[in-house]
């Protein structure tokens, strides 16, 4: 399937989960992260959800990053050069949703790219070989290409499609991992 009918499909099928659903999943994925071997590093990336578009309520993996002392950032978009600038999280952070609906920090202590070991992705739609559909606009890959952390990790409700998808292009940058509330998917080997 080619990354439109992708997102139309995934846009439809998130809307059908009930916020209640959205924590019950979402604490599951959170609890099927710590099987994963990635919580010996300091600085962990982490998106706020749009609840418009009924994303993965990623407070419980806040929860756990803060309990365990972790560098936690978040991002701020410029969608003019469809960039992030990233920001740690502290208790004085202050958010603002801005008028896509994303909870954003209005400022703060600016984290470069390149600190980031474990960056936690958005994503609508992903295939068995790890290459994600986001919303379409490059935030994450440009983000991504620049940080290159030791771990990207995918976060769906969903099961991977078992179509690849076919308009993936030189610039996407495959997950290392994808969680769902049930299953953990590795891609390629760790380093």
């Amino acid at each position: 399937m080619k990354k439109d009918e992708l997102r139309k499909k995934y846009k439809e099928l998130r809307s059908s989960i009930s916020l209640d659903e959205v924590d019950d999943l979402s604490l599951q994925i959170a609890n099927q992260l710590l099987n994963l071997d990635i919580w010996d590093f300091s600085y962990y990336h982490i998106f706020l959800p749009i609840e418009s578009q009924v994303e993965i309520n990623t407070e419980f993996i806040l929860h756990m990053l803060q309990g365990r002392d972790k560098h936690v950032v978040i991002s701020k978009s410029d969608f003019e050069t469809h960039t992030l600038t990233h920001f740690l999280l502290t208790d004085q952070t202050l958010l603002k949703v801005n008028k896509w609906g994303i909870p954003e920090p209005e400022g703060g202590i600016e984290i470069q790219a390149e600190k980031m070991e474990v960056v936690f992705v958005p994503l609508l739609a992903y295939d068995k070989t790890g290459y994600r559909v986001g919303y379409g606009k490059g935030f994450y890959d440009r983000f991504l290409a620049e940080a290159q952390p030791k771990a990207i990790v995918g976060l769906s409700f969903f099961e991977p499609e078992t179509q690849l998808i076919e308009d993936v292009y030189s610039h996407d940058i495959v997950l290392d991992y994808c969680v769902t509330p049930t299953k953990l998917y590795t891609f390629k080997k760790q380093d």
